[in-house]
């Protein structure tokens, strides 16, 4: 289990890394999304989630619609529900055309789907999904504060008002998602945030947490002169 407050979800799609971090016990569940998979190579999006299934069956694994229309995504999270038991079905939280799936969202959730809502960046969003959540049954809301800051917006004041509204619900999850630098770690636990996404490269500078300044400022140093030195860099003088 994390020595953190907030649990640290693994974000991607390579087999291999996934399952090599199944083995690190910082890892508390796993998120994936159809974008990811495509940048990893994956072609076949049922025979991936089977092969991933098929090794973790203990940590929760958020795997994503991709159907546009109500109906279809009805469908396929119904379908990628049954999967498993550790499986959370990913809704985005609007369709293409900005219609709000919040209605699918509460049909699923009351029929005891565990839902991921995703792509929410605004408070409202977060008001709209609340509201139509089951309480008796695990949910995820992921809130996008990375990209919220990505727009020059501080999201700590979106991500602690968030929290504070799921209050009422014991079973809803809040994630900080799009997770940009390892700090996030500190203002998502600040803010009370339940999970956060963490990619390869967030994860690799994980062990950076408490190091010393100077020690880290002469690693910098060294890391200049090693590659200027392997690049055979040249001036002349």
């Amino acid at each position: 289990m994390s020595k953190h407050k907030v649990k640290f979800y693994a974000d991607g799609a390579n087999l291999d890394q996934i399952l090599k971090q199944y083995e690190n016990p910082e890892i508390e569940g796993f998120t994936t999304n159809p974008t990811l998979m495509r940048k990893d190579g994956v072609s076949n999006y049922e025979e991936f989630a089977h092969a991933l299934l098929s090794k973790i069956k203990d940590l929760p694994i958020s795997f994503e619609v991709f159907a546009d229309d109500s109906e279809l995504i009805l469908n396929q999270a119904r379908k990628i529900a049954s999967w498993g038991e550790n499986v959370n079905v990913k809704i985005p939280i609007t369709n293409t055309n900005g219609e709000s799936l919040c209605p699918v969202v509460k049909e699923l959730s009351d029929s005891g789907v565990k839902v991921n809502v995703t792509a929410i960046l605004t408070l409202n969003q977060v008001k709209e999904v609340i509201a139509v959540l089951n309480p008796e049954v695990f949910s995820i809301i992921s809130v996008f504060a990375g990209r919220i800051a990505d727009t020059g917006i501080d999201p700590v004041p979106v991500m602690k008002a968030s929290k504070d509204l799921l209050g009422g619900l014991p079973n809803a999850n809040l994630l900080w998602a799009s997770t940009r630098q390892v700090y996030n770690i500190i203002e998502a636990e600040n803010c009370g945030t339940d999970i956060i996404t963490i990619s390869p490269d967030i994860l690799n500078k994980v062990g950076n947490f408490g190091k010393n300044l100077n020690e880290l400022s002469l690693e910098t140093v060294k890391m200049f002169y090693d590659d200027a030195s392997s690049a055979n860099y040249k001036i002349k003088i």
